[in-house]
Order: structure tokens, then C-alpha cells, then sequence
């Protein structure tokens, strides 16, 4: 059975967020190092990426790169650097050809001038695509990116941009790093890890959320299929009761 042909076409949700883990068990399994890790998990960001766009989903967030993640080993971070610049290269073909379009969030400012660099390049390229919205993390934590909203916020409010008492929820999300996105309605993490690890704290309040075992070197389309088929049995009821949401779609 495919999952691919289970899943309900308008329940797809809009926004997936992914944390990508168990690159480094995946490689220590095979007797590598965890950079060899790294470069598989591009396979399962192409796959997954394609079977996004197959089933409707508008936005996919992947976090690829954490502000903890500076403190690993140097020559891991690297390595990361340099793979990053490579996938870039390799695959800005094929996502312009899918009608991708690329965004980041994060401290992208902290990373290589390099990586900079195509970073830029790729959103230019892909900028007037109107598939779907590819947003990579990079350099990325949430309590970065809350601290930084806040500090933005409190700055606005002393130089009378805004008032203080007219701060609310939406105010803040139009602070964040992903001000133009919506927030996500599912977040899968592979490797069986079942925390959230900094990512998007804010913008998950109300996401569901998927765990799987599977390292992310042998995640792939197919597994996303059933991530999201899994979130269509779920109720999403934001607060209220099951009683409440049935009658509502009655």
C-alpha cells in the first residue's frame, strides 16, 4: 500500500516542518564518519522534497543547521559548510525545474561568506517560482530568533513605531524569522528522538507532531506520504472540544 494514495488531497497541510536527525548514527553504523552521513542526507532532502510538491504541500521547512550546532567538532562544521555550498550547486537545477522557490531563516549572516553567497544566488534564481516554498534554518534557534524579535519590538516601541500595549500574539509572529510564512500544521523528527530540540517554538504551538525512527539518510518520500496521512486521522480541535469541532464541520 502506498500511503501516497490514502492521503485525503484537501487535508493536506499547508506547512511541514522537518528536524532532520540521525545523519551521524547513520554514518557510525556503517563505520564512517558523520560527515558521510551529511551527504546521504541530501538524498532524503531531494526525495522528500519531491513528494512534497506531488501532494500539495505549499511550504516545507528543513532544519538543517542549529546555532548549537557551531559548538561540534570543527572539522564537522566544515565539512557541513562545504556540502551545503556542493548541494546548492547540484540541486538549484532540479528545484528551479520542480518550480521551488527558496527562502532561509536564521543568523545566515554567521555563516561562511561562501555559503553567503549561494545562498543568495539560489534565491535569486528561484524567486519568481510559484511552487513550493522551500524554507531552509540555518544558524537557527528559537530562542535566537524570540530574543531577536523582542529586542526589534522593544527598539520600535522606544522610538514610537508601536505601542507597547498594542503588542499582541500577531505582532509578534510578524517579528519572527518567518513573519511571510504560515506556521507549520505538522513537524516530523526522524532518528526517535521525541523532543523539539529549539526549532520553531513559537510557530509549533499548535502544530502536530510526528516521530519516526528512521534516520534521516533512509527517510523518503514514502515515509513523508505516511507522515501525513498520520496527521489526517488526528482531530485537531485548538482548545475546544471534539463536540464543539464536529458540529462545526457538520
Amino acid at each position: 500500500m502506498s500511503y501516497k494514495n490514502e492521503i485525503e488531497s484537501n487535508k493536506v497541510p499547508e506547512h511541514v516542518a522537518i528536524i532532520m536527525d540521525g545523519n551521524g548514527r547513520w554514518a557510525q553504523q556503517r563505520g564512517n564518519d558523520r560527515s558521510f552521513g551529511h551527504e546521504h542526507g541530501v538524498d532524503a532532502v531531494r526525495s522528500v522534497v519531491e513528494g512534497a510538491a506531488e501532494v500539495g504541500v505549499k511550504y516545507m521547512t528543513l532544519y538543517a543547521f542549529s546555532t548549537e550546532n557551531w559548538n561540534r567538532p570543527q572539522g564537522e562544521v566544515n565539512a557541513l559548510m562545504a556540502l551545503l555550498v556542493h548541494a546548492i550547486n547540484e540541486e538549484t537545477e532540479t528545484l528551479d525545474k520542480n518550480n521551488v522557490r527558496f527562502h532561509t531563516i536564521g543568523d545566515t549572516s554567521s555563516l561562511p561568506q561562501e555559503v553567503q553567497n549561494r545562498l543568495n544566488f539560489i534565491k535569486n534564481r528561484l524567486k519568481d517560482n510559484t511552487g513550493l516554498n522551500l524554507v531552509i534554518a540555518l544558524s537557527y534557534s528559537s530562542k535566537w530568533e524570540i530574543t531577536q524579535a523582542v529586542k526589534q519590538i522593544a527598539h520600535d516601541a522606544k522610538e514610537g513605531v508601536i505601542a507597547p500595549d498594542e503588542v499582541n500574539e500577531q505582532t509578534i509572529s510578524n517579528y519572527l524569522n518567518t513573519a511571510d510564512f504560515p506556521d507549520p500544521e505538522l513537524m516530523v523528527r526522524t532518528s526517535g528522538e521525541q523532543r523539539i530540540s529549539n526549532f520553531l517554538l513559537w510557530q509549533l504551538a499548535y502544530a502536530e507532531l510526528y516521530f519516526t525512527p528512521k534516520l534521516w539518510p533512509d527517510f523518503r518520500k514514502e515515509d513523508l506520504f505516511e507522515a501525513i496521512y498520520q496527521y489526517q486521522q488526528r482531530e485537531r480541535r485548538f482548545g475546544k472540544t471534539s463536540e464543539q469541532i464536529q458540529e462545526k464541520n457538520a
